[in-house]
């Protein structure tokens, strides 16, 4: 990374190190990180929250986390506040953040990423509606679309929130459309990513927003198939897609390059066609979770900077469809 003349400073009143990031609209001084998930959590912790789970067959409340540096089945770390599903998430090096879900709610809760707990109350979003979508960088969390099912109610809004502490989400902006079932959205700091979706039919379009600024979503390109509550993982320079669709769902897998605009091109296959699964990321590892036909427990991942086919990562705890990822190691932070 090349730092122009005066780009860096110490901040007297917080004592930290700053750089000053002249890509957003007025620019703005941003804290540098001296931090990192191998000091946290021993390299990146993904955590699965929520979903639809057998042999219930019934929402469930439980967070479950995995350490994506390694391979192996996951574990227990907590419980949200009610049973839920279709929750929006997204996290910085510390907090996750989970908001709203089906039952339907417009609950905002956060975790500590290094430790294991149950959630604790945030705040509320603006608009109570389910299969919302979310993405974040280190500082802001965006919260966008979802429908609510009585009648059905499609949005268009984006609501953000600043992780660091808590508070109700605040209006962002709109997508180019009111859609839902996005699955979660992608981040490389400075971009967020919304793909796929319904309103009710399937769709391919691709939205993007700068983070730090407010404002409306433009259209970034298209995803190579129609889909929607699909597995999304991102590192800072890629986003993946995996699965979604209409039962029995795809094995595909496409990715964008973040910083671009385009459509998204083939990567490789998961290792079973499936719909309604959950992702999360290293800098250098996607891991796609769960799904349906059949509530399964399987966590497969691919290596994020080459292509190819998946590879078995282990189980869940419990076999669930519509729970959502995050991780203290995304291509935000």
């Amino acid at each position: 990374m090349t730092i122009k003349p005066g780009a860096l400073r110490f901040n007297t009143d917080s004592m930290k190190l700053e750089i000053f990031r002249g890509e957003f609209d007025a620019g703005q001084w941003e804290e540098i990180q001296a931090t990192s998930p191998e000091l946290h959590t021993g390299g990146t912790r993904g955590l699965i929250a929520g979903g639809y789970v057998s042999p219930t067959n019934a929402n469930t409340d439980r967070i479950q986390y995995i350490n994506i540096k390694s391979t192996g089945n996951s574990i227990d770390f907590g419980n949200l506040s009610t049973t839920r599903r279709g929750i929006a998430a997204c996290a910085s090096r510390t907090r996750g953040i989970f908001a709203g879900g089906e039952s339907v709610t417009n609950t905002i809760e956060h975790v500590t990423i290094a430790s294991t707990s149950n959630v604790v109350d945030f705040g509320d979003l603006a608009e109570t509606r389910r299969q919302r979508s979310g993405c974040s960088n280190s500082t802001r969390g965006l919260v966008g679309g979802g429908y609510y099912p009585n009648p059905i109610t499609w949005t268009d809004a984006i609501e953000y929130i600043t992780i660091a502490s808590e508070g109700n989400a605040k209006d962002f902006g709109n997508l180019t459309r009111a859609k839902g079932g996005m699955g979660n959205g992608s981040s490389n700091g400075t971009r967020g990513i919304f793909g796929g979706g319904y309103t009710p039919n399937f769709i391919s379009e691709i939205d993007f927003v700068t983070l730090s600024t407010l404002g409306n979503t433009s259209d970034f390109g298209d995803l190579n198939a129609n889909r929607a509550i699909h597995g999304c993982c991102f590192n800072s320079t890629r986003t993946l897609w995996g699965g979604g669709g209409a039962n029995p769902g795809s094995n595909s897998i496409s990715f964008v390059e973040t910083s671009t605009l385009g459509n998204s091109q083939d990567f490789g296959d998961l290792t079973v066609t499936r719909t309604q699964l959950s992702g999360c990321s290293s800098p250098t590892k996607a891991v796609f979770a769960g799904g349906t036909p059949g509530n399964m427990d399987v966590i497969d991942f691919v290596q994020i900077m080459s292509k190819g086919n998946a590879a078995d990562f282990g189980n869940l705890i419990e076999g669930n469809q519509q729970s959502v990822g995050l991780s203290n190691g995304h291509g935000g932070l």
